[in-house]
């Protein structure tokens, strides 16, 4: 398994999307990170519950990917990690 660190809620100018999320997965490129759609994600919080998600796409040319998670992370997620399942 491989880990990650959630970057932010994926938003436009008006709307945030609850479900989705940008993730910093150390990918150095847009190639490298669309290899990783399709993969698993879960989030751990502190008192044990996990939320799992699945990696949708990459998320601009510098690496970073969106993931949709079944249920909104709270906002203390952001800057956790994530663990990315092979």
């Amino acid at each position: 398994m491989t880990t990650g660190k959630v970057i932010q809620f994926r938003r436009g100018r008006n709307k945030i999307h609850e479900r989705h999320f940008i993730l910093d997965v150390h990918a150095k490129n847009k190639e490298e990170a669309d290899k990783m759609k399709g993969k698993e994600v879960s989030w751990k919080s502190p008192a044990g519950k996990v939320i799992k998600g699945k990696i949708s796409g990459a998320h601009g040319g510098k690496g970073l990917v969106r993931a949709i998670f079944e249920r909104g992370l709270p906002g203390q997620a952001v800057t956790t990690e994530v663990e990315i399942k092979k």
